[in-house]
């Protein structure tokens, strides 16, 4: 036996219910629910005026204290007829965040293309500045390859 006196409940047995018993139970049930139902038809017209069917039965006390919380949502049902199927849908807050961020790289890329940003123009004169290295260098090495080949006609003659 475990400490503390406690039994487990391990390599016990499995209890499983009668098919029969449950379906004795499922017909009193049953019974139960249109022995009410016959009682509410024959109930009088201003019982059923004052009682409203979209409210659900309140559990414990809800029925006897009225209580205003902005919080909580009441469940509507809506009929099939009623619903927009052409209304736009509500896009959750992390839907409308990724779609603003694409958005913004998006005009971003535009403006990068165009020239406009920082970085952008960090880029382009970064850009000209190895065009002009290249431009300096590619002449440097037309003359070195220009003497060359007059050093080479020279020593042939």
């Amino acid at each position: 036996m475990p400490r503390g006196g406690k039994k487990s409940h391990k390599g016990r047995g499995k209890q499983f219910s009668n098919p029969e018993e449950i379906d004795r139970q499922m017909k009193a049930q049953r019974e139960m629910e249109e022995k009410e139902g016959a009682e509410r038809g024959s109930s009088s017209e201003s019982e059923e005026e004052s009682s409203s069917d979209d409210e659900p039965k309140r559990k414990g006390v809800e029925g006897l204290i009225e209580i205003e919380n902005p919080n909580r949502v009441s469940q509507k049902s809506k009929k099939v007829v009623e619903i927009d199927v052409n209304a736009p849908k509500e896009l959750s807050r992390r839907e409308r965040e990724e779609i603003e961020k694409q958005k913004a790289k998006e005009r971003y890329m535009k403006l990068h293309l165009e020239g406009k940003t920082e970085q952008a123009r960090a880029d382009l004169a970064r850009l000209a500045i190895i065009k002009k290295q290249r431009e300096e260098a590619a002449k440097k090495r037309e003359g070195q390859r220009k003497e060359k080949e007059a050093e080479e006609a020279t020593s042939k003659r």
